[in-house]
């Protein structure tokens, strides 16, 4: 195709979920909601990591990092989000596009690879609890939280950087609620395979790391059937609301990317991306929360020491 009669398309309509008018004030105000609570929800967990000592942990400080991803995710996706429902369809440039999921290629892999830090931190902590602390000390834990947001954005570069080779000529509708790899590459005109092929290749970031999550949890749930039924019980309340949040996490991303959508509906294929982009960020402190104890116990002195304040 001759790239001089090619006109690129300058902005994006994002059809989002039809929604019927009379549903669309209710659907509205839960979104709203939505987007205060998960943000709210993440702020604690961040505040409670940084108000109290008792959880200056590396596993805390991880679930610390999983909160700020979680807000990062959500504010890219809700408010856009939010706009279809109110003028059912949301007008943005290109480059606006681009940006949201450059957002959202960076958070995603990042979180994947954080999720498995906190799986081999647990592995550490109960099955070698005699090298926890040489191993997993302050400074490896900034490491690793920092080799987890470089590989994000090296991931989210490469994307950028392939999308911004072809050629986008129309149409310039885009019938998801966010803009996601596959609704984009449909605008092309051009041959976009190598964006294909970069996605399986890169799609490694997602599958390595189940695979160890997997695997250190097959080591953590052997050891605490070794352990006597008192501290099985406490060592495995702690690993639970991890092991709930990776299988929610993982489940919807294997329906939306690897399981063949043949025969998939769209307003299907939006629902399970509202799982992971909106539902997963939301309800990832409310699990960490209430599963946790020492998490609770803080929140309580913070409560009657806010109390006796007043």
């Amino acid at each position: 195709m001759d790239k001089t009669n090619v006109t690129r398309i300058a902005n994006i309509h994002l059809l989002g979920f039809q929604i019927p008018q009379r549903l669309m004030l209710f659907m509205f105000f839960l979104f709203i909601s939505l987007y205060c609570v998960t943000i709210c929800g993440n702020l604690l967990i961040i505040t409670l990591v940084s108000y109290s000592k008792s959880l200056h942990s590396p596993m805390y400080f991880f679930l610390s990092q999983l909160s700020v991803l979680d807000i990062v995710l959500v504010t890219d996706i809700l408010p856009n989000m939010i706009s279809t429902v109110l003028v059912k369809k949301t007008i943005m440039s290109f480059y606006d596009c681009l940006t949201q999921f450059y957002f959202f290629a960076m958070v995603e892999p990042s979180e994947c690879l954080l999720l498995t830090v906190i799986s081999w931190d647990r592995y550490l902590a109960i099955c070698k609890p005699l090298h926890y602390t040489l191993k997993m000390n302050y400074k490896v834990c900034w490491i690793l939280v920092i080799l987890c947001w470089i590989l994000g954005i090296f991931v989210a570069l490469v994307y950028i950087v392939t999308i911004s080779k072809l050629q986008f000529c129309g149409p310039n509708v885009i019938d998801h609620f966010f803009c996601d790899l596959d609704p984009i590459l449909q605008l092309s005109c051009s041959d976009f395979t190598t964006a294909l092929f970069e996605a399986q290749i890169l799609g490694f970031t997602f599958v390595i790391p189940f695979y160890i999550i997997i695997v250190s949890y097959a080591y953590i749930i052997s050891t605490i059937f070794k352990m006597s039924s008192i501290t099985r019980h406490k060592v495995f309340s702690t690993c639970s609301s991890h092991m709930t949040v990776v299988c929610i996490y993982y489940g919807t991303l294997v329906c939306v990317y690897l399981i063949p959508n043949i025969g998939q509906t769209k307003t299907m294929t939006k629902l399970l991306s509202l799982l992971y982009t909106v539902f997963t960020p939301m309800i990832n402190p409310i699990i960490y929360s209430l599963r946790n104890q020492e998490l609770k116990n803080v929140a309580g002195k913070i409560i009657q020491n806010f109390l006796k304040m007043y």
